[in-house]
């Protein structure tokens, strides 16, 4: 059956790949959400005035992949203990924060932060926030699947921000 998941992670071209390429995601999306402003602009999402955070929407069946799967995949994205945002992108616009849908989704996303933070990988505490789901608004074309789109600069971007250096110190060789 389709689901939907929703989470900030940052930049938003950093967040499309890893749940795009797992068997059972439908679609991503990249997008806004958690602010006030109705079909706000990649610009206006930027001054930090809006409350959006840039995120992305996964369209899933979880006959196939499970929501407690997408959001132990989504922590290896991110460094969960930054609530400034990601990396050398700062601000509201980039914090992080998981977007339940229902309750379910709710208690699964607890559980797996509350594992996270047992589990003694990360010396500071787990931050990122278990919010209730609020509209999605589409991010403009340009952004959708910027890692196919423009693969050298998407490449330049991961590495030169720490992402790729996080994520290899933090879970690739536990």
């Amino acid at each position: 059956m389709k689901q939907i998941a929703i989470f900030a992670g940052g930049c938003f071209w950093c967040m499309v790949e890893p749940f795009e390429e797992r068997a059972g995601v439908i679609s991503v999306r990249s997008g806004y959400t958690g602010g006030k402003l109705e079909n706000p602009s990649y610009a206006q999402v930027c001054t930090n005035t809006t409350g959006h955070v840039e995120a992305v929407e996964v369209i899933f069946d979880d006959e196939q992949l499970s929501y407690r799967e997408l959001v132990d995949l989504y922590w290896q994205t991110l460094d969960p203990t930054d609530a400034g945002g990601q990396f050398y992108d700062r601000g509201a616009s980039y914090a992080p924060a998981i977007f339940y849908t229902d309750d379910k989704q709710r208690d699964i996303a607890e559980q797996s932060k509350a594992d996270l933070a047992a589990s003694g990988r990360f010396s500071k505490p787990i931050v990122v926030p278990i919010l209730p789901a609020q509209p999605f608004y589409e991010a403009e074309a340009y952004h959708q699947g910027y890692y196919k789109k423009n693969p050298a600069h998407y490449t330049r971007y991961a590495l030169g921000s720490g992402r790729k250096a996080f994520i290899a110190k933090h879970w690739e060789d536990k």
